[in-house]
């Protein structure tokens, strides 16, 4: 039996920019089926991975192969339509008079501030999608009165409407409240639990937010990969404190891990 082709293959993955190494040898594989949590400290090389990713930021050195296409011997433009990302940056630029329906609807075209005219078909599609991210009474109300919260779920509706194999959420719990944050988590473990749901990947450095349906991680630190791999040998207390600089401990309950930092630590080199 043939091994499953990766979804994404990342190998040997460099990027210098001025002569300061912004990531370094990074070798990453993502598998149908699994879903991915990016984890490490500001600066750590998160973002940057993402923008090489969606192509945005030209590569060194290294090898990237996304579904099957390689960067470089593809139109890298054409294939980050297959790549859901929901992002701060994406969500400051939304139109404050938009409706939530036509916010949804515009991620077929990738555009921000629609200003076409959905079709019937793309009003369906757009509504069925509200409904799957929970927020199908959201569809007539504009940009600017929806909460925090309201907007992640919005904005992963409009990722989804162009049919993405993965989808990629930068820190999405930047700005809730705890009530929020932890609704819209739950959302998420409900989301990737779907059949047919496509590849998660979340970005963050909180541990709190993984939730049970992760089941991989990618840990970086200073722009090289600490440990990537299966969650539940690489989620340790070990990996976490030089990944963050300190000592830490890293209970779990109920499938949910907590990070506590010890009192007094001195930076771990």
């Amino acid at each position: 039996m043939k091994p499953p082709k990766p979804i994404l293959d990342v190998s040997g993955l460099r990027i210098v920019r001025d002569r300061t190494v912004i990531l370094d040898a990074v070798n990453w594989r993502v598998l149908r089926g699994e879903h991915w949590v990016i984890l490490g400290a500001n600066g750590s090389g998160k973002t940057s991975l993402l923008s090489a990713l969606a192509g945005y930021l030209m590569p060194t050195a290294g090898e990237m192969i996304l579904l099957g296409e390689t960067y470089g011997q593809s139109d890298w433009r054409e294939l980050r339509k297959k790549i859901g990302l929901v992002s701060s940056s994406v969500r400051q630029m939304m139109a404050d008079a938009e409706p939530a329906l036509e916010t949804v609807a515009s991620g077929k075209y990738a555009m921000i501030d629609f200003w076409g005219r959905v079709t019937p078909h793309e009003r369906a599609q757009a509504l069925r999608l509200l409904r799957q991210v929970e927020c199908g009474y959201l569809s007539g109300r504009p940009w600017r009165v929806l909460s925090q919260g309201e907007r992640q779920r919005v904005l992963i509706g409009r990722a989804l409407m162009a049919k993405p194999r993965i989808l990629i959420l930068d820190e999405p719990c930047a700005g809730l409240d705890p009530a929020a944050r932890e609704h819209f988590l739950q959302f998420l473990q409900r989301l990737g639990a779907r059949k047919h749901s496509p590849t998660l990947v979340l970005v963050t450095h909180h541990v709190e937010e993984i939730m049970p349906v992760f089941s991989h991680v990618l840990v970086l630190k200073q722009g090289a990969v600490l440990a990537a791999g299966a969650k539940s040998d690489v989620l340790n207390s070990k990996i976490l404190s030089t990944a963050f600089g300190a000592r830490m401990q890293l209970p779990r309950v109920a499938g949910r891990y907590r990070l506590q930092v010890t009192m007094n630590s001195r930076a771990l080199m």
